[in-house]
This record gives structure tokens, C-alpha cells and sequence, in this order.
């Protein structure tokens, strides 16, 4: 049986993107990705996040923000910045770990109605869930 890939959703809060990354890795690839989220200024996890992946059948209410600094010592084969804050300060991981940038729009920086807010969310939410069924893929064929 082969390792699984140990990736490392990465942005800034940890609130929103991260989680739900980390919430699509385990639900949909599970079976050949180890997933972990955390951020450079982590908060708290975003209720509605939690409320739109679980509208698409992910609990992610058990999760909680992390610093990366708490998984330093993992040995990740891939880290995943997700917005140009955690890009621009990602942390050096030791040894062959390779790290890769996918942008995504904010949900937390979300404005309007309630349910202009909501929709917001779940766009992200879909385009995280469409990398996501890229991965490991996707992300070990890039230089």
C-alpha cells in the first residue's frame, strides 16, 4: 500500500479556504491525500463556512484554526497557498517539500445581503471542491 500525500492547505486566517479545502481533501480524497489546514494569522473557524460545506454534505464543525507553526515538524510533501498573503510569508518547510499557489477569493471579504454573502461562499466553496478532486495530481506534475 503506498503512502498517502501529506498536504497543507495554507492561507491567512484559517477561517474560510483552508478549511474548507482540508473539509473536500478528507470527504472526497481521503483515500490518497492526508489533509491539514492552518494559517500565517490564524482565528477562529468561519460559521458560514461551516455552514455552506455542510449544505454540501462536509462537516468541517470539528475543525479548528492553526498557526502553521504548529505543523512544522510534519513532513508535508505539498503546501497549498491559498491566497497571496500566505504565499508571500510561507514559512520554509524542511526537506523536498514543495509548495504550490492557488488563488482563491476570500468569503470573509464578502459584502451585500445576507444571501448575496451566502452565495459568495459557496462559489468558493464549488472552485475549492473542483481543485480538489485535481489533487494530488495536479499539483506534484508542476515545477
Amino acid at each position: 500500500m503506498s503512502k498517502k500525500t501529506k498536504v497543507l492547505f495554507l492561507c491567512t486566517g484559517n477561517s474560510c479556504r483552508s478549511q474548507m479545502a482540508e473539509g473536500w481533501a478528507k470527504a472526497l480524497k481521503g483515500d490518497v491525500i492526508e489533509a491539514y489546514s492552518a494559517g500565517t494569522a490564524p482565528s477562529t473557524v468561519n460559521p458560514l463556512a461551516i455552514k455552506v460545506m455542510k449544505e454540501a454534505g462536509v462537516d468541517i464543525s470539528n475543525q479548528r484554526s492553526k498557526n502553521v507553526t504548529e505543523l512544522l515538524d510534519v513532513k508535508f510533501d505539498v503546501v497549498i497557498t491559498l491566497c497571496g498573503d500566505a504565499k508571500d510569508t510561507c514559512p520554509v518547510f524542511p526537506g523536498d517539500t514543495r509548495v504550490v499557489h492557488r488563488g482563491f477569493d476570500d468569503p470573509a471579504r464578502a459584502e451585500g445581503s445576507e444571501e448575496e454573502v451566502l452565495a459568495f461562499f459557496r462559489r468558493v466553496r464549488d472552485e475549492i471542491r473542483d481543485f480538489v478532486k485535481t489533487l494530488p495530481e495536479s499539483v506534484m506534475q508542476e515545477d
